[in-house]
């Protein structure tokens, strides 16, 4: 039981170091913020709310895995590298992808709902 519950410790600590260490993270909590209070403004339902749980979850965890992937990248090969630099590239577009995916999705729930509002 002590192992596990210092293996949640180990990944809150880690959700902490991304917060304070990244500010992409923090961008991405400022979003998470603005979309949860007009999610609850608008009266998303609860599968709407959901869909955005998990692009946000995926969002947030590719942020993670990509800083570590970078913090790894740059333990490993401190001066410039061309391939050192290729793979934060990939780990940086793979953030892209979910973040464009999010905000397709945001878009289009509550484009929906605004547009329902406006004109209903």
């Amino acid at each position: 039981m002590m192992k596990l519950i210092k293996s949640f410790g180990y990944a809150i600590k880690g959700m902490l170091i991304a917060v304070r260490e990244e500010q992409n993270m923090r961008i991405h909590l400022i979003a998470i913020g603005v979309v949860t209070f007009a999610g609850i403004y608008l009266g998303l339902t609860a599968i709407e709310w959901a869909i955005l749980a998990l692009t946000i979850g995926s969002v947030v965890s590719m942020e993670m895995i990509n800083a570590a992937i970078e913090s790894l990248v740059d333990h490993v090969s401190p001066e410039f590298s061309k391939e050192a630099g290729k793979i934060k590239d990939l780990a940086a577009g793979a953030v892209l992808v979910a973040a464009i995916v999010a905000t397709v999705i945001a878009v289009y729930i509550f484009g929906n709902k605004i547009f329902n509002l406006i004109f209903y």
